[in-house]
């Protein structure tokens, strides 16, 4: 590990030493195993391959000053991956198998967590997919979990700096009463082409609108959305947003500052209304928001005015990455300390 540059890493993958793996085959789940084959073998007529049975979670580990490693509401993960297995009809991980296998995969590769003042940390990334060998479009039965993990940086380039925006009314992300709540694949290739173009324009990625009415802010393309005017931190509902683990905390820590949370339908109309934006998610925690340029009604919001991210973002942020790394105290046990085997 002498070799990583720890502090210019890349949101991107990177090996590591070991992954872990299960199956579900005859209605049960089998004993984790620890491998160290970064490829797997299925079957080509898997039901993953076919009809996308696929789900997948991401969530870090931190290492704090005192070199421990910290999970962050890996509960939560656990029970989110299990609300998408149970969306597409694949056998759920028990929360307490989820939680087991992400300890042990940090325990695993605990030399890669990297150091506190790097600014990185180790993403995992843990997946279950469709593994029986069908051809008529039915739910498979039996399945495959693996998980990895790899150290990254940074997931926006910039880093926390506030980047443009576009809406593109042209591209939905998911449909009304679809997948969009839960965390599939077939959501993220969705925005595929819709993210290509915004990022060949100069935008860092897309903010989708509802698809029925093309009226109301969903979620950006990686992330949920939020926004703060006056003392009030706003984010959308919708039936169709993944519910974000890292959004749900912003929500607390708000209410810990004394700000008024609300969730419910903002209208895209109302950008023009907030002080600060923001995109919050996993892999970014959060990217403050330049400006939103409407390309279709070539309409463009305003967000940061003096090119920086505003004091409650910047606050929300600083908050949320103190708790992850064990530097402020963790009031509403969020975190799971990992130790060397």
């Amino acid at each position: 590990m002498d070799d990583i540059e720890w502090s210019k890493l890349g949101f991107g993958y990177y090996p590591t030493d070991y992954n872990i793996r299960c199956y579900y085959k005859d209605g049960q789940w089998s004993d984790l195993e620890v491998s160290g084959d970064p490829d797997i073998s299925i079957h080509m007529a898997a039901t993953c391959l076919h009809y996308g049975q696929e789900a997948f979670e991401g969530l870090k580990a931190f290492r704090g000053k005192d070199g421990r490693v910290r999970l962050f509401r890996v509960d939560e993960n656990a029970k989110r991956l299990r609300r998408s297995c149970e969306g597409i009809m694949m056998a759920p991980l028990s929360e307490e198998r989820f939680i087991e296998a992400v300890k042990l995969l940090v325990r695993k590769n605990i030399d890669y967590v990297p150091p506190r003042e790097s600014g990185a940390s180790l993403y995992i990334r843990p997946l279950i997919i469709g593994t029986s060998p069908q051809v008529g479009v039915k739910p498979g039965s039996e399945f495959m979990m693996v998980m990895f993990a790899c150290p990254v940086g940074p997931y926006f380039e910039d880093g926390f700096m506030p980047t443009p925006m576009a809406i593109m009314r042209g591209y939905d992300r998911a449909a009304p009463l679809g997948t969009g709540t839960i965390k599939v694949g077939g959501n993220y290739a969705a925005s595929l082409k819709s993210g290509s173009i915004a990022h060949s324009k100069g935008y860092s990625a897309v903010i989708y609108l509802d698809a029925k009415e093309k009226e109301y802010i969903d979620e950006c393309g990686p992330a949920n959305f939020f926004g703060i005017k006056g003392n009030k931190y706003i984010t959308p509902k919708s039936g169709s947003i993944l519910p974000s683990i890292t959004n749900k905390s912003l929500m607390q820590i708000a209410k810990d500052l004394g700000l008024e949370v609300e969730q419910r339908p903002v209208h895209v109309y109302e950008l023009a209304d907030f002080d600060e934006a923001g995109a919050c998610g996993t892999a970014a925690v959060i990217t403050p928001i330049l400006r939103i340029d409407d390309l279709d009604e070539e309409k463009s919001y305003i967000i940061s005015k003096d090119g920086n991210a505003g004091p409650i973002s910047t606050k929300l942020y600083e908050t949320l990455q103190r708790i992850q790394y064990g530097d402020l105290e963790d009031k509403h046990g969020w975190v799971t300390i990992v130790d060397p085997e």
